[in-house]
């Protein structure tokens, strides 16, 4: 594999898939860009809002790599747990395949959603409606991305939040839509409600959980 192309919404995901995988920061970037050898990392946004003005003049991937954390939607899944897809929902309801790469299993569906899942019973409400085994906000917009370019494209995701998690809309909106995360408001919001410090510590702990996963993941890939 010589150039693999891998994204993630915001700076905490790129940092920590590059730090694991011993990458180096791309100088002059503005924003979570790491080279090693085959592996690019680039940090696209939530929702992947910055997709196409942070890859745009890079050289042509031979492989797309959707990765970071999701939200469990089956109540089997725990935090960390690896989550590589055949299909993709999108918002709107489209399928789209992933591709096979050797040293990768993948397995069933992982939704796309264009607002945060908050609670227990709304995961379960869309577990039930699409049998999708977790959630994301990205995957959908970037193998559509790929798929444009002729580009083969997997998804690899590891749960941050569990089924039966509840993910506060206030520590959500800490992240900027570039990746970045407002200080300020992460400090109102701590002054705000005294449980969001404990809070962010769950959801701390299964996202470094998950992108620990990821990582592994992608050295695989690397590697095959």
């Amino acid at each position: 594999m010589t150039h693999v192309l891998v994204l993630a919404a915001v700076d905490v995901e790129a940092r920590g898939l590059a730090r694991h995988l011993g990458l180096e920061p791309v100088g002059g970037a503005g924003w979570p860009h790491y080279r090693g050898g085959a592996l690019e990392i680039a940090g696209i946004g939530v929702r992947g809002s910055c997709l196409e003005e942070r890859v745009a003049g890079g050289s042509p991937p031979s492989l797309v790599v959707s990765a970071g954390a999701c939200g469990a939607l089956a109540p089997d899944l725990a935090a960390g747990d690896l989550v590589v897809p055949e299909t993709v929902i999108a918002p709107t309801g489209a399928r789209h395949a992933t591709d096979p790469r050797p040293g990768l299993v993948r397995a069933g569906a992982l939704l796309t959603v264009a607002e945060l899942v908050e609670t227990p019973a709304a995961k379960a409400r869309l577990w039930v409606a699409t049998g999708a085994l977790a959630v994301d906000m990205e995957s959908a917009t970037i193998v559509t991305w790929a798929r444009a370019r002729g580009v083969p494209v997997v998804v690899v995701r590891g749960v941050a939040d569990t089924a039966q998690q509840t993910v506060p809309a206030d520590l959500a909106a800490l992240v900027e839509p570039g990746g970045g995360v407002r200080a300020g408001r992460a400090l109102r919001v701590a002054l705000g409600r005294p449980r969001a410090v404990a809070d962010a510590v769950i959801l701390g702990r299964g996202t470094a959980a998950a992108l620990k996963t990821v990582a592994a993941a992608l050295g695989k890939i690397v590697r095959a």
